[in-house]
């Protein structure tokens, strides 16, 4: 329910680190995924406090940058058990909704189909989806620490199954939000006979990375 009414107010266009015996290869996952929760944070806070769209995405698109190294390297971490598997998976799931964003958005804004102030609330609406993702995955520091994971307590796997869960569902949502955001260019587009603008600027459904 929580998650339907978020979806209803931002569609205003719609009239890590395992045990021993676990390999990381070179890199230290545990600050790995610090890295991508704090760009992320970062991202949320750039959004809020910048008023100008233009200026805003600069802004948070300098941060995500900054911030896509962790990413990368979280990403090519492998040969996990499965508990510390899915936590990577968490943390680069919300790496992957920065990314949508960012992507997207910097689309969004030469998209002759948006006024300024449906930008600012696609922006503002994406900020509100990627902060979600970030409170849950604050739950997974309990239970992240520098020296293992502890794979015998059933409860901290709980946790980590449903912080997993909810983070996917959101990161379907963000998905969701931007199909239903450039499906709306697209209708605009078609009514003006300049759908082919819009395909080139976001891909075809083949190509599309959304």
């Amino acid at each position: 329910m929580k998650k339907l009414k978020l979806l209803v107010c931002l569609a205003f266009l719609s009239a890590v680190t395992p045990p021993v015996h676990a390999q990381w290869v070179v890199h230290d996952p545990s600050n790995l995924a610090s890295g991508i929760v704090n760009s992320a944070n970062e991202i949320v806070q750039t959004s809020a406090t910048v008023s100008n769209v233009i200026k805003n995405f600069n802004e948070v698109k300098k941060v995500y940058e900054q911030g896509k190294e962790y990413y990368d390297k979280l990403q090519a971490v492998n040969n996990l058990v499965k508990d510390a598997r899915k936590v990577q998976l968490t943390v680069l799931m919300v790496g992957d909704v920065s990314e949508i964003y960012v992507k997207n958005f910097g689309k969004m804004i030469s998209d002759p189909n948006f006024s300024s102030q449906e930008l600012m609330a696609i922006a503002n609406g994406y900020s509100a989806l990627l902060n979600e993702s970030t409170e849950l995955l604050k739950e997974l520091k309990l239970i992240i620490t520098s020296t293992g994971l502890s794979l015998n307590d059933k409860e901290r796997m709980d946790v980590i199954e449903r912080v997993y869960k909810e983070v996917k569902d959101y990161h379907n949502l963000v998905r969701y939000y931007t199909n239903k955001n450039i499906s709306v260019s697209i209708l605009r587009a078609k009514k003006q006979n300049n759908t082919k603008r819009v395909l080139e600027l976001y891909g075809t459904a083949e190509q599309k990375y959304w």
